[in-house]
């Protein structure tokens, strides 16, 4: 099968690059300051839903396979050993097999071992007595049915049917390799890996604290002394701190591009890449619950959508408008455009999307003088906060009067996960650009992550279909199939994808910002302050 020979290849050619590359003037010590933008719940990143913790928690730990640091887009070629040397498919693409280092250490000292492996995809699945107290991307591995380990230094997953797709899942930051002798809880609070840092401190409401490990597996990194996040959750304050030089990094895609040019003008020198966060904003509806249960009025709050209006607002007329993959050319499997306007309420004609939608709320009973009065629920920071006050406004013109509901981020992912809202702005953000990851996590019936509660067992089994295509040029037209299916469906609205900045001093190198998936790039271990 061509995609399983290509990843060996890939594997292969990845590790002479990294055994042949140039020296580079690369300066060793110093600590990366960073401000994060809230509080989260736990260091846990396999409990956690939110870059709050993934990003701080990358540096920690290592994964069987990663993407490229240095690769700006996430895919297939991009994908690099890590704690695996390297891996083999069997011929039918049932078994992923992989070889590991030998002589890595946890950070307490303990060997790494292949047991370690299994011990975290046990945990991933609910086997054994240890549990995870949230598992967010359960859903990611239903496919696979046992993972093996037959020797310390092999690992081998076995899976029900056919998934090229599972290498992109456990390249992931969302994919890291925890000790089989820590537990869950202690992950929590105090969590061990065998990354490049060492987690030191969180306290929360006020930082995140690393220290540099001296025993990493790979000689001469990381360079930094360490990595210090201090929370700031007030984004004025936190920008003007990055500006008079408090911190070398703004928190990742956290500088809207209106602010740009303003951070441009106080701190010359300082450098901005605006980037896709991979983040859709979605109008979430929980559809069990009356009146949502009604098809017309999901498809009216569809319909009252201006998603130009968003990005003018929001984005200066930046951004990208898709469905549940991101659009091109940042995404690699987004829809094209022609087919995109083609879908119910993605035209240019708003006043007649409202006019339909307004006449769908009065065949419910709703109409000026007796709206449909609800709370919009939103997570309290500015990339959902300032969208849901535009989602506020836009669903007054279909005669639904809303009021905002704020929610920590410490309590946001439970309350979504047990349906505990009607209607949210809710943030989109993926893991991975590829459709596996998208289509189970957030469309799969039962998935963790489904939190409008979306099931359609027809479109589900086209799930399957598409992912055991190893061709990936004959995949791509059936992505787009279920994608176009699922927008019709109101699914999950989407509203459009954020475009963002992130910010850092001159003396911040070795670092590339990712255009397709906020998630993966923080390993961190070739940052290096210039001094």
């Amino acid at each position: 099968m061509r995609l399983f020979q290509a990843a060996r290849m890939a594997a292969a050619a990845a590790s002479l690059a990294i055994s042949t590359s140039p020296s580079l003037a690369q300066q060793s010590g110093g600590i990366l300051r960073v401000y994060h933008r809230d509080s989260p719940a736990s260091m846990s990143v396999l409990e956690e839903a939110t870059l709050s913790t993934e990003m701080p928690m990358m540096p920690v730990f290592n994964n069987l396979v990663v993407y490229d640091q240095h690769v700006a887009q996430n895919s297939f070629a991009a994908i690099r050993p890590d704690l695996a040397e390297s891996w083999n498919w069997n011929p039918d693409g049932t078994q992923l097999s992989f070889k590991l280092r030998h002589g890595v250490k946890w950070h307490d000292g303990q060997p790494f071992t292949a047991a370690d492996v299994k011990c975290t995809w046990d945990l991933l699945q609910g086997k054994g007595s240890p549990k995870l107290r949230l598992n967010p991307r359960a859903a990611w591995y239903n496919n696979v049915i046992d993972v093996r380990a037959p020797s310390d230094d092999e690992a081998v997953f076995q899976l029900k049917r056919p998934q090229p797709a599972l290498l992109a899942l456990l390249a992931s930051g969302y994919a890291p390799v925890y000790p089989c002798h820590v537990s869950p809880q202690q992950m929590r609070s105090h969590p061990i890996g065998t990354g490049p840092f060492k987690f030191v401190e969180y306290k929360p409401n006020e930082y995140i604290k690393l220290t540099k490990n001296p025993d990493y597996w790979k000689p001469g990194r990381p360079y930094l002394d360490g990595i210090e996040f201090t929370i700031i959750p007030n984004r004025s304050t936190a920008v003007l701190a990055f500006v008079s030089g408090k911190f070398d990094l703004t928190w990742p895609w956290d500088v809207p591009i209106t602010l740009v040019n303003d951070i441009k003008s106080q701190a010359p020198a300082a450098q901005c890449q605006i980037a896709s966060m991979n983040a859709s904003r979605n109008l979430d509806i929980t559809r069990d619950r009356p009146p949502f249960d009604n098809p017309d009025i999901r498809q009216a709050m569809a319909l009252a959508l201006d998603r130009k209006a968003f990005r003018d607002i929001l984005d200066d007329g930046g951004g990208g408008i898709g469905g549940a993959m991101l659009p091109r050319p940042d995404g690699v499997w987004g829809m094209p455009p022609a087919m995109l306007a083609t879908l119910p309420g993605y035209g240019p004609d708003i006043a007649k999307n409202r006019s339909d939608a307004r006449a769908l709320m009065a065949k419910a009973g709703y109409t000026a003088d007796n709206p449909l009065k609800v709370k919009v629920s939103a997570r309290n920071i500015p990339v959902a906060r300032d969208p849901a006050v535009i989602l506020i406004d836009q669903l007054k013109t279909i005669n639904i009067a809303a009021e905002l509901d704020l929610v920590d981020t410490a309590v946001w992912f439970p309350r979504a996960t047990r349906h505990d809202f009607a209607v949210a702005l809710g943030l989109g953000a993926s893991g991975v650009d590829d459709p596996d990851q998208q289509f189970y996590q957030n469309y799969a019936c039962g998935s963790p992550l489904n939190i409008t509660g979306y099931c359609n067992h027809e479109i589900e089994a086209l799930f399957d279909r598409q992912s055991m295509e190893p061709d990936q040029e004959k995949r791509r037209p059936m992505v787009w199939d279920i994608d176009r299916r699922l927008q019709l469906d109101n699914a999950r609205p989407i509203i459009f994808y954020n475009d963002a900045a992130t910010c850092w001093q001159p003396t911040v190198k070795g670092l590339t910002i990712m255009v397709n998936s906020i998630y993966n790039g923080w390993r961190m271990e070739d940052v290096w302050l210039q001094k």
